[in-house]
């Protein structure tokens, strides 16, 4: 640059404001091009995780069924439930490639900035199923249930129509009238939004295969031959030992959920007769991970989670406000039991409606054909709830009940009679030491007419329900799944502790490996694995009776 008396020449000055100009209007279309590539970016994530295509008749409906089976007992019949809906809220997510472009930005990512160090041994890889396997169920959801309409609940994710709040029981957020079996579509879209999912295999830690089970079985568990309800059990098997992922570990990086009881998939014989498909005793299946909402005591594939309750939260907020309120919430019932008396003598459903009617303490919502409305209307349910101390939550039709969590979601200390309804059930999820939270009876005990209990829980003193409450309310984040569609910040729910679980369960086996140890032979008898898990012993316990006999 030339200079005169320590000054810019006048040219010297165009020159500089040419040059300016210049890097100005690269950085400005620079800028524009980021943001218009960002803003793709979330539009494509946004289509992601609202979920998996449905078909275009299903939309929010102003009149809704609700079934809580495991409530009502399994046979209800559907009932109007109250809803405060806007119609369509639920986008319907469009034909395309939305599963291609998120591909595609996942990479991208990947490229650009590597793993994560935060993932570190907890990135996921998901197959790619066949629709056939998942997204083809939805579309066919009038045929998922010879008695419920199940379309209705495929809407929001899977939590199904939103709930209103007229008699006040609900928050004003978060309430949805979710369908007991509904878990493999709120777990596969919580899984669209999980923070460590990859598209490359070789860094997974685990492998989601995204198979909709119950859905499958259920189109098919009555007044079918057993190649029918087999087929697509078989063909997953076959899909999946086709593909590199399965010859890592030999599906033992591999999880699945099925949104139903275990026993639905646990077919001993080839007779149509029997009960079920045989998808979990398959050899192949026996070497992936399963999360059921009931899994069986003596098997080691499979791992119970919580069933869906009628609470998914989008934030931290609401989970804490609801505990807030239910810690204040007063109680007019010392106990309260719902559901429906039972034929079956081994059952001791009729001997708790005998002694509640007689009690005046006792609230008693009997859910027999006269009073199913009743029990159908999740208001009524979780009103009977809230206002109870004990809640008895008995075997029905197996050990387990839905009923069981939704007691804990209103604060209501769950009274179990027998040990496979919670204790040996739910592991990742619930206290070891089950007296912290839980009230325990023997059913043998009320059967036999050796027990009164009303007499035994007012044993409890008021420090104790208030220590046993607190217990109960601390474990709701535990048992609920926050809304697929927004995702909770401090708050650890039931998807999150599941995959936690999973995750240790194949680094386990990764180790066993590399120390020479063989997976497939544990330090204990398969037919003990509630015992083990539980106890880390094989030894005679009192509960043997309840497995064994």
């Amino acid at each position: 640059m030339e200079k005169s008396n320590g000054t810019c020449r006048p040219q010297s000055w165009f020159v500089i404001f040419v040059s300016f100009g210049l890097w100005f209007v690269l950085f400005y279309f620079n800028s524009e091009a980021f943001i218009s590539s960002k803003n793709k970016v979330q539009s494509v994530m946004a289509d992601y995780v609202y979920g998996i295509t449905y078909p275009q008749s299903i939309n929010p409906v102003e009149n809704v069924t609700d079934t809580d089976e495991s409530t009502v007992d399994n046979n209800s019949v559907d009932e109007p439930v109250e809803i405060d809906e806007p119609r369509n809220e639920d986008p319907i997510a469009k034909n395309g490639n939305e599963t291609d472009d998120l591909t595609d930005l996942v990479k991208e990512i990947e490229a650009d900035s590597g793993p994560d160090p935060s993932c570190s041994g907890k990135y996921i890889y998901v197959h790619d199923l066949p629709p056939e396997f998942n997204e083809d169920l939805i579309k066919e959801c009038r045929t998922l249930n010879k008695w419920i309409e199940m379309c209705q609940y495929m809407v929001n994710a899977g939590l199904g129509p939103r709930i209103g709040n007229s008699q006040g029981v609900f928050s004003t957020k978060g309430w949805f009238s979710t369908n007991q079996f509904m878990l493999e579509v709120i777990f596969h879209n919580r899984m669209k939004q999980y923070k460590c999912l990859t598209t490359d295999s070789s860094i997974a830690s685990a492998v989601f295969v995204p198979f909709y089970a119950g859905f499958e079985v259920a189109r098919y568990l009555w007044d079918t031959d057993v190649p029918t309800r087999d087929a697509s059990s078989l063909a997953l098997v076959k899909w999946l030992t086709s593909k590199p992922e399965w010859k890592v570990l030999g599906g033992r990086d591999h999880f699945m959920v099925a949104g139903r009881i275990t026993w639905d998939f646990r077919r001993l014989t080839e007779k149509d007769e029997d009960w079920g498909n045989k998808l979990m005793v398959l050899p192949e299946v026996r070497n992936m991970s399963t999360l059921t909402i009931e899994a069986s005591p003596w098997h080691r594939n499979d791992f119970g989670v919580p069933y869906p309750t009628y609470f998914h939260p989008s934030s931290d907020s609401e989970v804490f406000q609801w505990q807030s309120r239910m810690r204040r919430q007063r109680k007019r019932f010392l106990f309260s039991f719902v559901g429906a008396p039972r034929n079956s003598t081994k059952l001791i459903r009729n001997q708790l409606i005998d002694q509640c009617l007689a009690s005046k303490k006792c609230k008693l919502l009997d859910c027999n054909k006269e009073n199913k409305k009743s029990c159908d209307q999740p208001s009524k349910v979780m009103k009977v709830f809230q206002n109870s101390v004990f809640c008895l939550e008995p075997p029905g039709d197996s050990p387990t009940r839905r009923s069981s969590f939704d007691a804990v979601l209103a604060g209501c200390i769950p009274v179990f009679f027998h040990p496979g309804s919670a204790y040996t059930q739910y592991t990742w999820f619930l206290p070891r030491d089950y007296k912290k939270y839980s009230v325990y009876i023997p059913e043998d005990q009320v059967r036999d007419g050796k027990v009164n209990i009303e007499s035994v829980l007012q044993r409890y003193s008021r420090d104790q329900v208030r220590r046993m409450k607190e217990e109960v309310i601390k474990l709701i984040p535990r048992v609920i799944y926050a809304d697929p569609r927004s995702k909770l910040e401090t708050v650890e729910d039931a998807f999150d502790i599941a995959i936690e679980g999973v995750l240790e369960r194949v680094e386990k086996t990764r180790i066993d490996l590399r120390e020479g140890r063989n997976p497939d032979e544990p330090p204990y008898l398969e037919t003990n694995t509630w015992k083990y898990n539980l106890f880390k012993t094989e030894e005679k316990h009192e509960w043997d009776r309840f497995f064994y006999e």
